[in-house]
């Protein structure tokens, strides 16, 4: 039995006021394409398939094009679950009549949801959705008012799969979840705010293969030998384009999963090559500004971290002269302590703490304890309310 498994579309993303709209329409000609010479048995994703919950009319119609391609030309089973950026019940709209073409998508969370099951010369193979869902959700769906967290709501629905797993089948299961030990990126919104979003790698006992969505660097998780991602069974297939500077040592890809009859996978990463990378570049402003001339890649999403230690005048304005996708500068020369010097990054610093910073440097002292809680709910609240939005 053979799957293509990807994850974290992310369609409709905006970066740095850039849409990435094209970029994304490129590198998904390059799924479907993987998808016609390859061939499996079913197409597997996992999830964040949207950048937010209500996307723009642009990434509908790109998302609607590469399914078409996949279900109705190449005649391959789909299998789509919502993520934490997703609108559950927005990509699940008509699920019920797409399911009769062969795509299957889960948005809202269903305890005891019937599996897509897939034949070969050694038998059946379920193939399990499970979408993101808060433990709220999950504790309303299934009775269960002991569960608390994200490891509870997911080993809840697993175990309600393998309660009802016929004995004999090989079985797959696709997840939205942050597993410990996965490694993460600046770039993934949190499942949690104020509280552990982990799962346990244990959830998902007795599964052949678990395809993830969520972290955006390509890994696993066990396996063994000299590269023991081939033979993982726990796999994130990582992000469909790099969506940070963050991320620029990452190297993008599909996994082809081969599952033999005993249910051991054997894993390949397929690369994806995007229209423009995204790099990071160090130096003084003028030799960058000098290096574009002969860089045929010139036209690369890039962040320039200069090194000049002077006053610069349009900085930014100089480096799109010969960069034309210059999307940031960066001078670390400039980073240290004392008013007016930043300490980091804004963007990897979560909201509570850069209120919490305010507080410090504005009244003269740190927030009480009483009021870090009271700013954990407050965040929590809004993080909540925005996934559902």
């Amino acid at each position: 039995m053979r799957f293509l498994h990807s994850a974290d579309w992310h369609l409709g993303r905006v970066y740095h006021g850039v849409s990435l709209l094209e970029d994304q329409a490129h590198v998904l000609q390059q799924f479907v394409r993987i998808a016609a010479e390859t061939r499996p048995d079913a197409v597997l994703l996992a999830g964040d398939i949207y950048d937010r919950s209500v996307p723009p009319a642009e990434a509908v119609r790109l998302l609607d094009l590469v399914l078409s391609d996949l279900v109705l030309e190449l005649k391959i089973p789909v299998v789509m679950i919502a993520g934490n950026h997703d609108g559950s019940d927005r990509l699940a709209f008509g699920s019920g009549l797409l399911v009769r073409a062969g795509l299957i998508v889960r948005g809202p969370v269903e305890m005891g949801a019937a599996p897509l099951l897939l034949r070969d010369a050694h038998g059946e193979v379920e193939v399990h959705a499970l979408p993101y869902a808060e433990p709220a959700l999950v504790r309303s769906a299934s009775g269960d008012e002991a569960i608390a967290d994200h490891h509870g709501a997911l080993a809840a629905q697993t175990a309600a799969l393998r309660a009802a797993h016929v004995r004999g089948r090989r079985s797959v299961v696709v997840a939205h979840a942050f597993v410990h030990g996965g490694a993460e990126s600046e770039s993934e919104r949190p499942l949690s705010v104020g509280g552990s979003g982990a799962v346990g790698a244990g959830v998902f006992d007795g599964f052949d293969y678990v395809a993830l969505g969520h972290l955006h660097r390509p890994q696993a998780l066990g396996g063994e030998g000299a590269e023991p991602w081939r033979n993982a069974r726990i796999q994130y297939s990582g992000s469909l384009l790099k969506y940070s500077f963050a991320e620029a040592d990452h190297a993008k890809s599909v996994n082809l999963v081969e599952l033999d009859g005993a249910g051991r996978c054997a894993v390949e990463r397929i690369a994806l090559v995007p229209r423009r990378d995204l790099r990071i570049l160090e130096g003084e402003l003028a030799a960058l500004v000098a290096a574009a001339a002969t860089d045929p890649a010139r036209d690369d999403y890039l962040l320039a971290r200069l090194t000049d230690r002077g006053a610069l005048l349009d900085a930014m304005g100089k480096l799109r002269g010969a960069w034309p996708n210059a999307l940031a500068i960066e001078r670390p020369t400039l980073v240290g302590e004392g008013p007016g010097r930043a300490t980091a990054d804004h963007r990897r610093t979560r909201i509570q703490d850069l209120f919490a910073n305010f507080h410090q440097e504005a009244a003269g002292v740190a927030l009480e304890p009483a009021a870090v809680a009271a700013l954990e709910r407050v965040v929590d609240r809004i993080e909540q309310e925005a996934r559902r939005a």
